[in-house]
């Protein structure tokens, strides 16, 4: 994979310059102030596409065996190689899917060794089988860069879900380790690892909560091309060739006693310097983006009493919690880790030397060490402090969402309850999210930002329900100016088994990665749902429940929902629509294979229908749907321009068909709300009424 447009550069020693790194306690929610060179590209897109969007400009080989969650980023960097793309600096991309994730690793070994810039996509099992070669390409000054969806270790079970095992089992591989909160820093970390990594000849991976970064869409300003090559630069003047035949160098050799612990210790010289490197890669990251990081990022912990520290999507929940909790007049804080190696105990104890207790949330649970990992490194860096006669805090180890177990906004607010309880306890470990001896109860609350509209949809895997929740939170996004976020609650059966999808629309962003239990639209695809749950559960007074239904007669409709759901719809006002999602479908699918899925699409239509979004942008019914389309080309172009068509008629003919089953019955909700546009019928809709204008939550 070597170009031959440049010749790469020899082997030298780089010396490390000093610097002055951005704060280590910035808040990337606070950006430098004025214009900035590059205020980043808006889209809306999941932790996998904004991976993909640097290292498909970056990257001049993948090296990858697909693995979930990983797989998205594998499958949109192989779509530019098929779509014959370059980087930026004119090399044509390539991919490699040799036979294990081992293989993966070692192929990139190879092609780094040759002086190429190499990235890879992995999670779980697949990372740690990688460990062996991990060590080599460490110890050979590497700069790659993997990617990492963190997921859950096979255990007592198989898992594809989030936890941090996988990371953690190779944490002592030699590696730079940066963790995202969310798909913007997925994004931006892996433009800074990148850097970091070529700067100082140490191999680096960005890992991300996988499913709940990788699978989850938000608003995210994507780094432009030019900041790409002002910041990164071209890799045949960073990455040595070691293969180049000019400069012979021995590699993978054996070292006896006289040798090897010199060759071991020596690396040293390049480790030592990687702090000072990722502090100026951070200021000038801020400098040209005005989005700041730092090792770590400490939120309100100035007079802090209680923190919680903790790394990926957890730390993004702890944000809302600690403002929460504030506004309450209590005393805490968070502190999100970013970089996990090189470990910033300095950084970590500086944060934390006004609390009086810390309580250190994971995602993983190591019974048999003294402590889970992160809560190990954080007491060995107080120690020292200790040890100078510094005074610092308690530590509490919270073991959570192992697993993608829900980690929701109350069982935050339960640690920061527990970390204020001065009491004698002598126990130092707790769990939050099952019921269990050491668990820790929830507190309910909702934190959503004020005056978000969520919903919580119930559908069969197969049917397209997530790829519309999308294309939903798309529109939301680009067409009304929301903040979004979609996730899609995967389960590994895949399809036909039964599915739940989240969307949330808000003014502000949304820190909260948990599943909803509180709502205003609930679309049911699957006509089971009513025998499986409550689809009810959390619903808002006077919310919206549609359902997918062969039924064409409200009565009808109504009759088919279980009694006391009946009950409970007309007693909270409740409104009900329908429509048969089905027949749209197989009337206007192109092709047998796409009808199915195009149920789902139904859904748009549905959504517009009934949510305040498009009576609040003072947009009609034409003007929605000629937004509607230029977004379906995005989606489905290239499955031809008949397949975009097919899917504005379902949505047109589900904006103009919806039945309003709770009016037809004589039971609409007091506010007088109807799926009917004032002077028109349900069939010639040109306005929509405001749904939840004023509405209780």
């Amino acid at each position: 994979m070597t170009s031959t447009a440049a010749p790469r550069p020899t082997r030298q020693p780089r010396p490390a310059t000093p610097s002055s790194p951005a704060s280590p306690f910035s808040h990337t929610l606070q950006p430098e102030r004025g214009p900035v060179p590059y205020p980043g590209i808006p889209a809306i897109v999941d932790g996998s596409e904004a991976v993909a969007h640097v290292e498909s400009r970056l990257a001049e080989v993948a090296c990858v065996y697909p693995i979930t969650p990983s797989t998205t980023m594998a499958a949109v960097y192989q779509a530019a190689v098929a779509d014959g793309r370059t980087d930026l600096f004119g090399t044509p991309l390539g991919f490699i899917e040799p036979e294990s994730e081992h293989s993966s690793a070692s192929a990139a070994e190879g092609a780094a060794l040759a002086g190429a810039r190499v990235t890879n996509f992995t999670a779980g099992q697949g990372l740690v089988l990688m460990k062996e070669v991990l060590y080599v390409i460490s110890g050979k000054r590497l700069p790659v860069v993997f990617h990492v969806g963190a997921r859950a270790l096979t255990s007592q079970s198989l898992n594809i879900h989030a936890g941090h095992d996988d990371v953690m089992a190779v944490a002592d591989c030699g590696w730079g380790i940066l963790f995202a909160r969310n798909a913007q820093e997925a994004a931006d970390l892996a433009a800074i690892a990148r850097r970091v990594a070529e700067a100082g000849e140490t191999p680096f991976m960005v890992a991300q909560d996988g499913f709940l970064t990788t699978h989850t869409l938000e608003n995210v300003l994507l780094p432009e091309d030019g900041l790409l090559r002002e910041f990164v630069g071209d890799p045949r003047d960073h990455i040595r060739d070691l293969f180049d035949p000019a400069e012979a160098l021995m590699t993978g050799v054996v070292q006896n006693q006289d040798s090897y612990m010199k060759g071991r210790i020596g690396q040293r010289a390049y480790t030592d310097r990687l702090p000072v490197i990722l502090g100026e890669a951070y200021a000038e990251w801020a400098r040209l983006t005005g989005r700041r990081y730092g090792p770590i990022d400490a939120y309100r912990t100035e007079g802090a009493a209680e923190i919680i520290v903790s790394m990926g999507t957890i730390a993004d929940t702890a944000i809302a919690v600690v403002d929460h909790l504030r506004g309450q007049g209590r005393p805490v804080g968070s502190v999100a880790v970013t970089a996990f190696r090189p470990f910033p105990s300095r950084e970590l104890v500086e944060a934390l030397s006004g609390a009086r207790t810390v309580g250190v949330v994971e995602r993983t649970d190591d019974p048999l060490a003294a402590a889970n990992p992160l809560t190990r490194e954080l007491r060995s860096a107080l120690y020292d402090a200790a040890a100078e006669g510094e005074m610092v805090p308690r530590v509490l180890s919270i073991s959570a969402g192992l697993g993608s177990r829900d980690v929701a906004a109350g069982d935050l607010v339960a640690v920061f309850d527990r970390l204020a309880d001065h009491g004698e306890s002598e126990q130092r470990h707790f769990v939050v999210g099952i019921r269990h001896p050491l668990a820790l109860p929830a507190v309910p609350v909702d934190l959503r930002p004020a005056g978000a509209y969520s919903l919580r949809g119930h559908s069969i895997g197969g049917f397209g329900s997530v790829t519309t929740n999308k294309l939903v939170a798309t529109l939301a996004g680009e067409l009304f100016g929301k903040q979004v976020q979609a996730y899609p609650r995967y389960g590994s059966e895949k399809k036909g088994l039964p599915t739940t999808y989240y969307l949330t629309i808000a003014d502000e962003p949304i820190r909260l990665h948990a599943e909803l239990d509180r709502v205003e639209l609930v679309p049911l695809h699957d006509v089971s749902a009513f025998a499986l749950g409550d689809p009810l559960a959390g619903l808002a007074d006077g919310g919206d429940v549609f359902i997918q239904s062969p039924l064409a007669d409200p009565e009808a409709v109504w009759a088919s929902i279980p009694a006391p759901f009946r009950t409970e719809i007309l007693a909270r006002h409740i409104r009900v629509t329908a429509l048969d999602t089905a027949d749209l479908a197989l009337r206007h699918a192109p092709r047998p294979d796409l009808q199915v899925r195009m149920q789902g699409v139904a859904l748009v239509g549905v959504f517009l229908r009934v949510s305040p979004f498009a009576t609040r942008a003072g947009m009609d019914r034409e003007g929605l749907l000629a937004a509607v389309r230029e977004r379906l080309g995005r989606f489905f172009g290239k499955r031809g321009g008949s397949v975009v068509d097919a899917n504005l008629e379902v949505i047109a003919e589900a904006y103009d068909g919806l039945i309003d089953v709770t009016a037809a019955i004589g039971a609409a909700p007091p506010d007088g709300r109807s799926t009917s546009g004032s002077g028109t019928t349900a069939s010639g809709t040109t306005a929509l009424e405001p749904v939840l204008e004023g509405a209780p939550r």
